[in-house]
């Protein structure tokens, strides 16, 4: 298991690249926060169903709704409508998600050739789109209607970018630089 793997090597060989003097000092996951948009699908309930059913079967968790806060003419959202569903991963399951995305889920992205570097702000967390759902392995391509986007973001305890990408790299993300 990565977290395993964590703790015992890719800590301790972080530690003395980033020459910090304390393990506790490393920096590492705070949690993942997987986010669907709903966008105007929001008043087809079959969509909203189906994209609750689906994002509880990739997280393995309950999603959490997401009201809009404002409202945007632009958009025709009103202040309170559905706007988007969320799940906030931790612990064990943040690694094991985090795990099977690196693996499994990134691998399976038609043309895939790495992520992008420039993904990161400026507190080191990363933020990564994915177009289609269906690279999950828990998602049967053959029982979706609707194709849906997600944006994964990992908040790291990292200062910066550039000490997010060397906790990632290290945690096999594979980027394209």
């Amino acid at each position: 298991m990565l977290k395993e793997e964590f703790e015992k090597t890719i800590k301790k060989s972080l530690q003395k690249e980033l020459e910090v003097s304390s393990s506790q000092a490393v920096p590492q996951f705070e949690k993942i926060v997987v986010n669907m948009g709903i966008g105007k699908m929001r008043e087809n309930k079959k969509f909203v169903e189906e994209a609750i059913k689906d994002l509880t079967q990739i997280t393995g968790q309950s999603v959490s709704k997401r009201k809009a806060k404002v409202s945007i003419s632009n958009f025709k959202l009103r202040k309170g409508q559905l706007a988007g569903l969320s799940v906030t991963l931790r612990g064990n399951k943040m690694w094991d998600f985090y795990e099977k995305l690196v693996t499994i889920v990134l691998p399976r992205v038609k043309d895939f050739r790495g992520v992008t570097r420039k993904s990161f702000d400026d507190g080191g967390n990363y933020n990564l789109g994915l177009e289609e759902h269906v690279v999950f392995s828990e998602i049967d391509p053959n029982s979706i209607t609707f194709n849906k986007p997600l944006q994964v973001t990992i908040n790291t305890t990292s200062k910066n970018s550039e000490v997010g990408y060397k906790l990632l790299k290290a945690l096999k993300m594979p980027f394209n630089d």
